[in-house]
């Protein structure tokens, strides 16, 4: 008989990265409507966050389609389509997410709205930040969205998975996580209550790591305030 022991942690612990995805597109949307309402929003921190945003999701994103699929496709043929739907998603969220980064980048060096140092109305920052809400919203939506989908199949499937398979894969992530932006991981884990899975993915991260939280916390208590979204 299988032991759904370590499925059900694997799951705790894909609800934590989820619920980092779920605070990041939201705290990128509430930048850059706080840049839009003339708050002294810090541009390069948005811009940096945007970017770590859409590697972290495409890092997770492979993990799924190229860690989990397979095994969950071998063991539950009557998924597949289900699966096969879900990478498409990731797919169309991925592009979406490039294409937010790409264009958050003509936010550095644009100069305040009004006609402030000879920018015409809606070419400063205020402007720009307006053009990109709408796709910051997309993502924000279709990501919670996919995710609100996906979470009940693998919530099914993981307890039934071999806890030999689980702890396979849980060593591969690991092993192949993204080592940038520490302080946005443990920040959107606590901020604001700790998510479902943070005491085992806490357990996961490297002793530095975990040494360095309470540093890597002030960063991210740093970075959010200036974003001027509290």
């Amino acid at each position: 008989m299988t032991d759904p022991t370590e499925g059900l942690r694997l799951y705790d612990e894909l609800i934590a990265v989820h619920t980092i995805m779920r605070r990041s597109t939201a705290l990128v949307v509430d930048a850059l409507q706080a840049l839009i309402d003339g708050r002294p929003v810090r541009v390069a921190t948005l811009v940096k966050l945007i970017d770590w945003q859409a590697a972290f999701v495409h890092h997770h994103h492979e993990s799924e389609d190229e860690l989990f699929w397979p095994v969950l496709r071998g063991r539950f043929p009557e998924v597949v389509a289900q699966l096969d739907a879900l990478s498409v998603e990731h797919d169309k969220l991925d592009g979406a997410l490039e294409q937010l980064s790409t264009e958050a980048a003509a936010l550095r060096g644009a100069p305040a709205d009004l006609g402030l140092h000879g920018a015409p109305a809606g070419q400063g920052l205020q402007g720009r930040a307006a053009s990109l809400l709408p796709s910051a919203l997309e993502v924000r939506d279709v990501l919670a969205g996919h995710l609100d989908t996906e979470e009940p199949i693998l919530r099914e499937l993981f307890p039934d998975v071999p806890a030999g398979e689980i702890i396979t894969l849980r060593k591969a992530i690991v092993a192949g996580a993204p080592k940038a932006g520490p302080e946005w991981v443990l920040g959107l884990m606590e901020n604001p209550t700790r998510t479902q899975g943070y005491a085992i993915m806490m357990a996961n991260f490297p002793p530095p790591v975990r040494w360095l939280r309470p540093i890597l916390l002030r960063s991210y208590a740093k970075a959010r305030r200036s974003l001027a979204v509290d």
